[in-house]
């Protein structure tokens, strides 16, 4: 049977950390920003970890 392939959307958008959880950027910090406050925009460049809810499914679409 072949390798599996991972889903290149998914591999492109999480980063996996040491401890085994994965990292993802947040929304909303595309445009429209004019409206949107100075912290906020702040707080949307900071990197996320994925919720333990969705650890599972991420995990299955890189293949890990």
């Amino acid at each position: 049977m072949p390798k599996m392939k991972s889903n290149r959307a998914a591999a492109k958008r999480f980063k996996k950390t040491a401890s085994g959880k994965f990292k993802r950027h947040r929304a909303y910090k595309s445009h429209l920003l004019t409206k949107k406050a100075s912290g906020r925009k702040r707080k949307l460049r900071k990197a996320k970890v994925v919720s333990s809810a969705d650890q599972k499914r991420i995990e299955r679409l890189l293949c890990v």
